[in-house]
């Protein structure tokens, strides 16, 4: 290799969405240094990258994806980061490296981690991962209403200081179903618009109804128990068949769930941009679930033990060293998040959910929930409202109507009531949709730059 090349090439730069504890400078200075303390002193959200001789080193938390891919060029390797595989790829065409290209050769920073990757050759050494989020687990008291008190008030605090960051008399969406996650994040944006002594009403809600939903019933339920109807609206979309397809090329992954809630999320978020192409701020309560593990069991090969006995299982998977990780993806919500963030990136809005800032994490990590579950999954599942409704209660004075859990995607009702889609048939989907890009880039006849090729 020879010294001194450029081993870097960041097509995103540094990013934050409602960071506290330090600057998009300072999170740049810790990992030229290699300091995780100064990343574990932030709030909020930051993706990173920087190049330190021939180390590079990237980090993430939940809300900005970061991937990177491992080119070649005459003086060795370097790597080549952005949010998405499509941009990636895009670059190594321009470059004319578009043969290189493989988008299971991508790799996805794992949430909370400052990876270290030395470019040193062919082959380069694994990355060395440093954690920057550890949380203490279990040390909450067992007293619900505390408990709910401590979560939703760090909430309102990453809601506050997302929303200063945005412009006075700007409108604010929501993604509405009535459930507890929607509930709280509306009332949530509504106390946090008063505490900046702005008006509650710049917050509007929507609903997606593709026809029957009972999302849209059970969202005009609890508007009006609230006495909120003049803030909310219905998206009613029922000859609109949800795009599998679409969603699948959009968050570049293939979990069903994923695939067809970013279905459902396309159709609403588009709606909004039709109707109101001024928005550009979107709150949701994507993580809500995560982190007060509230999602049925039956679904995946999960135990209560497992659950319980892995406490960011929901959040980033099985870990790093576990046989189960992916060496294209993260884990749990690290990974799944781009069906949030990809949609709303796709149709132009900035979003955010408090529920994924590792303040309000943390608060969930403290709930002891052993000794609260005493082993029964069935007090799982009613605890997510017990400490939500508690906690909302205890910091708005509000007592908000507690509805049972249901997919986003479920509820939005109509042809959805028919989803049904297996891992199978997406990644088909998902590996059919690159194989027709990369039919072009992997031409023989194509102009090609080769690795060996020495440029002025």
């Amino acid at each position: 290799m020879l010294a001194g090349m450029e081993r870097l090439v960041d097509l995103v730069g540094i990013r934050e969405s409602a960071l506290t504890g330090a600057a998009t400078a300072d999170i740049e200075r810790a990992l030229r240094a290699g300091e995780v303390e100064t990343l574990s002193a932030t709030d909020g959200h930051f993706a990173a990258t920087i190049r330190d001789g021939q180390t590079v080193r990237l980090a993430r938390t939940i809300g900005l994806p970061l991937r990177y891919f491992v080119a070649k060029r005459y003086h060795g390797p370097y790597l080549v980061v952005s949010d998405r595989m499509d941009r990636i790829y895009d670059y190594c065409c321009r470059e004319k490296i578009g043969w290189q290209f493989d988008p299971l050769y991508t790799r996805m920073v794992p949430a909370h981690y400052m990876v270290e990757i030395d470019q040193v050759g062919c082959p380069d050494p694994n990355p060395r991962y440093h954690r920057f989020f550890d949380a203490r687990v279990g040390e909450g008291p067992e007293d619900i209403r505390e408990l709910g008190a401590a979560y939703v008030r760090a909430a309102l605090k990453s809601i506050e200081g997302w929303i200063a960051r945005v412009p006075d008399d700007e409108p604010i969406a929501v993604l509405f179903s009535g459930g507890i996650d929607s509930g709280s994040i509306l009332l949530l944006a509504r106390q946090a618009l008063k505490n900046l002594d702005r008006d509650p009403d710049l917050v509007r809600a929507f609903t997606l109804d593709l026809g029957g939903g009972e999302d849209a019933a059970q969202a005009e339920q609890w508007v009006r128990a609230m006495g909120l109807e003049s803030s909310w609206e219905r998206i009613a979309r029922p000859r609109v068949i949800p795009d599998m397809e679409e969603a699948i090329a959009v968050i570049e992954d293939y979990h069903p769930l994923d695939v067809e809630c970013a279905a459902a999320s396309l159709i609403l978020l588009r709606a909004i941009r039709e109707m109101y192409p001024d928005v550009r701020h979107l709150l949701d309560g994507d993580g809500g679930d995560e982190n007060l593990k509230a999602y049925p069991m039956e679904d995946s090969d999960l135990t209560l033990s497992s659950i319980l006995k892995n406490p960011l299982l929901y959040q980033e998977g099985w870990g790093i060293d576990a046989i189960k990780h992916s060496q294209t993806y993260s884990g749990g919500l690290s990974r799944s998040y781009a069906r949030t963030f990809a949609p709303a990136q796709h149709l132009g809005f900035s979003a955010f959910s408090p529920y994924t800032t590792r303040s309000v994490i943390a608060a969930a990590m403290a709930i002891p929930f052993e000794p609260l579950l005493a082993g029964d999954p069935e007090r799982l599942y009613a605890l997510k409202g017990q400490v939500v409704g508690a906690g909302v209660e205890a910091v708005t004075g509000i007592r908000m109507p507690i509805f049972a859990k249901r997919r986003f995607q479920a509820g939005a009702g109509g042809a959805n009531r028919r989803w049904k889609l297996s891992k199978a048939w997406c990644r088909q989907v998902f590996l059919r949709q690159w194989e027709d890009r990369l039919r072009t880039a992997w031409d023989p006849s194509a102009e090609r730059v080769s690795g060996n090729a020495i440029t002025a």
